[in-house]
């Protein structure tokens, strides 16, 4: 009896066994627990020397000795005012441009170097035109005006040039014809017009049927003159302009006298120069 009394209580014992596994369970989750608030209180947990070592070098970093702007970059981020303000840099002009700019100066300096030769050679050329008139006696003949086409050689063709009605040259008017195709050989640039002009009486010959002819003619005479005298073919053009450009009032024959004339321009090359 006692026997199997003890038997039943060693299985007994041995039942309970498998309810207490629970324990393990706990243990470990009150492991973990310990575990979790470990790790929670050691980040909780400020070195404070630490901290303070790191606000000082921060402040020292963005202090006037080290980076500009002062307190005010930890108040604001921006000026003492608490407004940022943003360096303005100067526009950077476009190369484009610039290139454009300096070639044109360039250009202006030569265009006005250029005019002031052009310029001077026409002074020259006046001034020993107007000594020759003085000393042959032709000043009331041979005239010279600088305009803004140009030098303007002006020959009046009574007495000088033609007889009237005419269009071949006189004798007389071959020296001052061949200083003048001296002097234009001397000029290497210029184009040269030789215009003939008349006054407004109506010619009608068999030569001649009216003005326009005649001042083309005589235009012309001139110009072959010129040329046999060496003076730049290449360069030279001759018109007629009748009575349309007169330098004189058609109402007396002081004025007629005038109109009838042979011009021989030499045209500017630069167009913005004045006379």
């Amino acid at each position: 009896m006692a026997a199997g009394r003890k038997r039943r209580g060693g299985g007994g014992g041995g039942h309970d066994g498998p309810d207490e596994r629970w324990l393990l369970t706990y243990a470990d989750m009150i492991t973990l627990l310990m575990a979790l608030f470990i790790v929670m209180f050691s980040i909780s947990s400020v070195n404070t020397s630490k901290f303070d070592a790191l606000q000082k070098s921060l402040k020292e970093a963005f202090s006037g000795s080290v980076l500009p702007g002062g307190d005010a970059v930890l108040q604001t981020g921006g000026n003492p005012k608490g407004h940022e303000t943003p360096k303005v840099q100067p526009p950077v002009p476009a190369i484009q441009p610039l290139i454009q700019k300096e070639f044109q100066k360039e250009q202006e300096k030569k265009q006005g170097s250029k005019q002031g030769n052009e310029e001077e050679q026409f002074k020259q050329t006046k001034r020993n035109l107007d000594d020759y008139a003085a000393k042959h006696g032709l000043k009331k003949k041979l005239e010279t005006e600088i305009t803004r086409r140009g030098l303007v050689i002006r020959l009046l063709t009574d007495g000088v040039l033609f007889d009237s009605g005419e269009a071949k040259i006189k004798p007389g008017a071959m020296p001052v014809l061949e200083k003048i195709a001296g002097l234009l050989q001397v000029d290497e640039n210029h184009p040269i017009n030789v215009e003939g002009h008349t006054d407004n009486v109506p010619i009608k010959s068999s030569q001649f049927p009216t003005n326009w002819e005649l001042s083309t003619a005589r235009a012309s005479s001139v110009v072959r003159l010129l040329i046999a005298d060496n003076a730049p073919a290449d360069r030279l053009g001759a018109v007629g302009y009748a009575q349309l450009h007169p330098i004189a009032s058609n109402g007396g024959a002081a004025g007629r006298s005038r109109n009838r004339r042979v011009e021989i321009v030499l045209l500017r090359v630069n167009d913005n120069a004045s006379p």
